[in-house]
Formats: structure tokens, C-alpha cells, sequence
């Protein structure tokens, strides 16, 4: 008798999907490799629904959630979680707020109960809040003297100007100052809910108890009042170079972040642009990037390109951190390797080295729980159909040198560009 192995790819065949009554779509998936579980999921409360004197809320709420329930405290909490060496914890973004916890498989039902109580019954009390604070406006000021943090603010706030991605999720110190508890209830009452979650549980559970186990805690969960999330807001395409500085004085080293707008991950130019990228400064020693500025010119501490792609507009961006002196001579060089790329594209052996890494190093990230966790998230919130993986090489293989230059003179303008830098 042939035994049938099991796929270490995701499939329609292995991944059970349902959606409650409710509104909560459940991914399941067992491995039975491991006796843990690992959970991860989201729901549709992002900062979208921040006003500009509020930024920051959506951190502030998913922050406090796990600081006391109406039926535990913050301590309680931990030590229950801690008592069976388990983990639980919640960040927030534009569009969602996010979870994340891993327990033995025994565990699980404690691992759901906690998280169930953290989303629907949060009390945010006012010490914890008050210690919060202090903890996110200590952030706050240390961001303001690290220049590849204000590097980064100043370019995503001239990238998308006027829209939701140029504002700084964790906010400024005047809003984070300026924030209630009435802002937190506020917050939670409107925009936590059931419509449009999504859990994903994979270890060592049948699928369908693993959906029965979250529909025991979460199924009941109710919000007529639940608000939808706004539309994104078009964006203004860049007309022209925007070169921006902030000033940080007294210090050794300058952060630059050179860049513009990239595909979002639905875009059937995606898979192009990812690979070119991996060529101008991801694979090997940071690629074609770190190569001229800073292994052949000594100029930089780090040098790359990295292409950021969601549900809205993407970005494709360069960043380095050099000496002080050496910013303008770096910027001219990364100046020039874009506009080579642009105009020559990719090597045929770059393409094929980039290719062979991605389809190679494709188990290692499926290895883990969690790693699957991320996956069967990344397949459903961008819509990539579940046999995503069946056909990932194929997609790769595809991809051809017309492609990768096609989609970089598409995407990157070297005359029309953010040009971020921070330092002395």
C-alpha cells in the first residue's frame, strides 16, 4: 500500500476554509509534524479610521488590549499565558489590526478564551493606559533622533501625500498626549467586530475542531454597530524630484531613502518587479546596490532596495546609511544604478540566480507553523487564490528580462522621485 505524503505547500485539498454566521472566516491546516499550534488573523480596525488629531489610536487600542479584561487582569493575563509557556500578542496597521499566539495543542481552548476576552472585552484601565503612554511618547522621542526612523517618516510622508499611507501609524507626541480613554472605548465599540475577520490555525488539530474551538469563543460575537472601513483615497503620481531634509544635529551617520510609488501585490507586475528588485539590491551582498555603494565604494554602513506592496499603492525604495559626508557622492550613485537599471534591465544569469533563489528558499519559509500561518494569511488577504503555491514556480519561471525592464521603466522615473535623508 502506497502511503500518500503530505504537500508542504498549501492547497485547496489541506487548508479548510469556512466563515461563521458571524461574519469570522477560519483557515485551518494540521500538522501533526509538531505538537503546537500556531494562530494568526486580523480584523478590518486600521488606522483608516484615524482623524489627523487622533494619529496613533489604532496602536494605542491594540496595545491596551491585552493590559485587563472585564474578567482579567493585566498580570492574570500574562501568568495564565506564561503558566503554559504560550504567547499572545496584537499590532495594528492601515488597513487591520493583527494577532498573533502559539500554544501546545492542549492549550489552545485557554489561547482562543484569552484572545476572544482581549478583543471583545477590553476595559483599558487608566494606570495601565497612563503607563502606556509613557512607554509610546518615550518611542516617540527616540524616533526623533534616530535618522533612519525620520528617514523613513519623511519619505513615506512626501510618497503619499495627503492619503492614509503617509501617516505615521504610531503617530506624533502632541496626538498620543492628546488621546482619552473615551477615544479608546470610542475606538474599540465602532470598529472592533466580527464582519470581515479572519483566523488561521495551523498545528497539531483536525481543521474542523480547530473551527470548532474558535467558534465556541468567537461565534456568539455580535456588533450590529460594526463600521466599514473607507475606501482608500486616490494618489497624486509624483510630477517631479521632491528632495526633503531633516535636521538631526550631533549626529555620525545620515540615512537616505531614494524611491517612488510600486505595484500593490495583486498587480500581475508584482512577481517582475520582486525579482528585478532582488537584483538591484536584495540577493547576494544587498545586489547591484550594495555592491557599487558599498562594497566597491566603501561609502555605506548598508545599502539596498526593497519593494514594499499591499493592498494599496506599493512603494519601490533604495535606503542606505553612510557618513555624513559621503551623502551627496552615495545619492549620485544610487542616481546612476537606477538609471541603469531602468535602461539595461537585469543580466540573464542575474534573472536566473534570482529565480532559482526564490523557488529554492520557498520550503524554508513553509517549514514552521507560523511560517504557514503567514502564508494562508498573505494567499487570502490578497485574494491569490489557495493553489497560490501550486503554481508559484511556474510564475517565476515566466518571468523573462523584457518583463523585469518593462515593469521598472513603468514604475521607476529617475527625473521624478523622493529623495529623504536625515542626519546633521
Amino acid at each position: 500500500m502506497v502511503t500518500k505524503t503530505k504537500s508542504s505547500m498549501p492547497n485547496p485539498e489541506d487548508v479548510y476554509q469556512t466563515t461563521l454566521s458571524n461574519g469570522i472566516t477560519i483557515l485551518a491546516r494540521s500538522n501533526f509534524n509538531s505538537p503546537a499550534v500556531n494562530v494568526g488573523g486580523y480584523l478590518p480596525a486600521g488606522a483608516l479610521f484615524e482623524t489627523d488629531d487622533k494619529l496613533g489610536l489604532t496602536d494605542f487600542v491594540s496595545s491596551m488590549l491585552m493590559r485587563g479584561t472585564q474578567t482579567r487582569t493585566f498580570d492574570a493575563i500574562y501568568n495564565e499565558l506564561e503558566t503554559v509557556g504560550a504567547s499572545l500578542g496584537f499590532d495594528s496597521g492601515v488597513h487591520n489590526t493583527n494577532f498573533g499566539g502559539r500554544a501546545l495543542v492542549e492549550d489552545l481552548p485557554l489561547l482562543l478564551k484569552l484572545l476572544s476576552e482581549s478583543l471583545q472585552t477590553p476595559v483599558f484601565p487608566d494606570d495601565e493606559m497612563e503607563r502606556l503612554r509613557t512607554q509610546l511618547l518615550t518611542g516617540l522621542a527616540l524616533r526623533a533622533q534616530d535618522t533612519s526612523d525620520m528617514a523613513d517618516l519623511l519619505f513615506e510622508q512626501f510618497l503619499y501625500a495627503d492619503h492614509p499611507y503617509g501617516k505615521p501609524s504610531d503617530g506624533y507626541i502632541e496626538t498620543i498626549q492628546g488621546i482619552t480613554r473615551q477615544d479608546l472605548e470610542d475606538f474599540h465599540r465602532l470598529h472592533f467586530g466580527p464582519r470581515g475577520m479572519v483566523v488561521a490555525i495551523v498545528g497539531a488539530i483536525q481543521p474542523k475542531k480547530a473551527v470548532e474551538a474558535v467558534e465556541k469563543v468567537l461565534g456568539d460575537w455580535a456588533v450590529p454597530s460594526q463600521k466599514e472601513s473607507p475606501a482608500l483615497p486616490p494618489l497624486k503620481p509624483l510630477k517631479k524630484t521632491v528632495r526633503k531634509h531633516h535636521l538631526i544635529p550631533g549626529k555620525s551617520q545620515s540615512d537616505l531613502v531614494v524611491g517612488t510609488l510600486g505595484p500593490n501585490r495583486k498587480s500581475p507586475d508584482f512577481m517582475a518587479a520582486s525579482l528585478g528588485n532582488s537584483v538591484l539590491g536584495q540577493f547576494g551582498m544587498m545586489g547591484r546596490i550594495g555592491s557599487v555603494v558599498r562594497e566597491k565604494s566603501g561609502l555605506a554602513y548598508y545599502a539596498y532596495s526593497s519593494l514594499h506592496s499591499g493592498i494599496g499603492p506599493g512603494s519601490w525604495e533604495v535606503a542606505a546609511g553612510v557618513n555624513p559626508k559621503n551623502l551627496k557622492k552615495a545619492l549620485g550613485l544610487i542616481d546612476a544604478e537606477l538609471r541603469r537599471f531602468v535602461k539595461n534591465g537585469v543580466t540573464k544569469e542575474e534573472l536566473a540566480d534570482s529565480q532559482a533563489n526564490y523557488v529554492g528558499r520557498l520550503p524554508l519559509s513553509l517549514e514552521s507553523n507560523g511560517g504557514m500561518v503567514s502564508a494562508i494569511l498573505n494567499i487570502h488577504r490578497y485574494d491569490l487564490g489557495m493553489d497560490y503555491y501550486q503554481r508559484y514556480e511556474s510564475l517565476i519561471r515566466k518571468v523573462n528580462r523584457a518583463d523585469v525592464v518593462e515593469v521598472a521603466r513603468k514604475y521607476i522615473d529617475p527625473d521624478r522621485l523622493v529623495i529623504a535623508t536625515a542626519g546633521p
